[in-house]
């Protein structure tokens, strides 16, 4: 795993923009895997001004979500249907009919979780796909003690994901118990990761990820199998490591052909 430290959010949330616009502009039918929550607002927001004022043009793009909450329509304020329409989907030219988010409402969760494997599958793949980290090292909704091979498919949350994410929610509102997410197996099928972590609260999880044992109890340590994972940071979030100076020295001396 490639180990990134810029000096502040805003400037990893730059940096993570302009590995995106880089492969779309590379490949202008490329595949995107998305994540919610508020780690990767500065980096939607960064893709939105690239569209409005340099023209970086999704109209090719696919996209997919990694979850959804269980009993959540689209309308829901706290559903990712209405997260992503709000903080991304409605700033750019992505056609509604490119992006897929899982069914928060399905009768049949397992056939809902079938069909979207099946849809990335039939897409061609994830080229890249941006992560979260969850304070106790989940990824996606794969919460500790997940399979390393698991695949898209409903998951209960841990009371500590549940306060988590209650923020999101209007007072009084119950977070709900369960969820369909991506696999961690399904996330290390895409081509390309870039684990985006901020601030202090997230640096034990990103330690135990980045330099302990790959274990199902941290989650995010799996990525250590990807052939191509990013881990970008801010220097709160990267506070615990302790190769610091190092994964600075790397990035720092890359060759000519490895730089953006």
């Amino acid at each position: 795993m490639e180990v990134i430290i810029e000096s502040t959010q805003e400037a990893a949330s730059l940096l993570a923009a302009k590995m995106i616009a880089a492969l779309v502009h590379s490949k202008p039918t490329a595949v995107l895997g998305l994540a919610t929550g508020s780690t990767p607002l500065g980096l939607y927001r960064e893709l939105a001004r690239m569209h409005r004022d340099e023209g970086l043009d999704f109209r090719q793009v696919t996209s997919f979500n990694l979850d959804e909450y269980v009993g959540l329509g689209p309308s829901h304020p706290a559903s990712y249907h209405h997260f992503m329409r709000e903080n991304f989907f409605q700033h750019i030219n992505l056609p509604a009919q490119n992006t897929h988010i899982p069914d928060g409402l399905s009768t049949d969760i397992p056939q809902t979780c079938e069909e979207y494997e099946s849809s990335i599958r039939q897409a061609g793949g994830i080229d890249l796909q941006i992560l979260g980290i969850g304070s106790d090292g989940h990824i996606g909704f794969n919460e500790p003690s997940s399979s390393l091979a698991s695949r898209t498919r409903i998951k209960t949350l841990t009371p500590r994901t549940r306060a988590d994410n209650a923020p999101f929610f209007g007072p009084g509102e119950e977070v709900p118990q369960h969820v369909i997410t991506m696999g961690i197996g399904t996330i290390l099928e895409t081509r390309q990761v870039l684990l985006l972590g901020f601030g202090e609260k997230k640096a034990d999880a990103l330690a135990a990820a980045i330099e302990g044992p790959i274990s199902p109890l941290v989650p995010a340590s799996a990525l250590h199998f990807h052939p191509r994972a990013h881990a970008i940071l801010d220097e709160a979030a990267a506070s615990k490591l302790q190769r610091n100076e190092y994964y600075r020295h790397v990035f720092t001396n890359k060759p000519l052909w490895q730089r953006l």
